[in-house]
């Protein structure tokens, strides 16, 4: 997606919202339609299972549509919706298994985003399976920032975590990317 695309897309989001705030239902199910993949995707990258993830959507989902009243930016829809998901996929991780880390919950081989077919399938291929080999807190920062095309301060709004945190997350993960992905290159030589 080029830029004036995502400057569109971001200004019918922004529009959608604030037309959902004051009740309009047409405008929360573009909402939806407009986000879904993205907030579905990102559940699954961090709980790893994408049936358990469709419950958590649905759920953060109606957390969202309750919330908007109280989202300042219209145009910080989609960060802020990401957190709410966050934080929901976290609750559900503790409640199922207490103490339990994010370690093992990503999945890039579920994300939509990446083509399965085409030109670079191998290419993106090879890049699914080493972001899948990294730990799961580097491995969703890395798909919000490349494979979602947020900011690093939205990353870090999604997350819940600082700015500084999203970067050195992308720093190491880049870093550690580049080695797996090396490594493979040497292997099939």
């Amino acid at each position: 997606m080029d830029r004036r695309d995502s400057e569109k897309k971001r200004a019918l989001s922004a529009f959608l919202v604030a037309s959902a705030r004051v009740g309009d239902r047409r405008a929360a199910g573009q909402l939806t339609l407009l986000h879904g993949d993205r907030i579905a995707a990102h559940a699954v990258r961090l709980l790893g299972d994408r049936d358990g993830a469709r419950d958590i959507v649905q759920e953060a989902w109606v957390e969202i549509l309750r919330g908007l009243p109280r989202l300042r930016d219209d145009h910080a829809f989609l960060p802020w919706a990401l957190r709410i998901t966050t934080r929901r996929v976290a609750r559900d991780i503790r409640r199922r298994q207490a103490g339990r880390a994010l370690a093992s919950a990503y999945a890039a081989e579920t994300d939509p985003t990446v083509p399965e077919d085409g030109p670079g399938a191998s290419d993106a291929a090879k890049v699914r399976r080493a972001i899948a080999r990294l730990p799961a807190d580097q491995a969703a920062t890395i798909a919000l920032f490349y494979l979602d095309d947020l900011t690093v301060a939205e990353v870090a709004t999604a997350l819940d975590v600082p700015v500084g945190t999203v970067k050195t997350r992308l720093m190491h993960a880049r870093r550690k990317l580049r080695d797996l992905l090396k490594g493979e290159d040497d292997e099939q030589t």
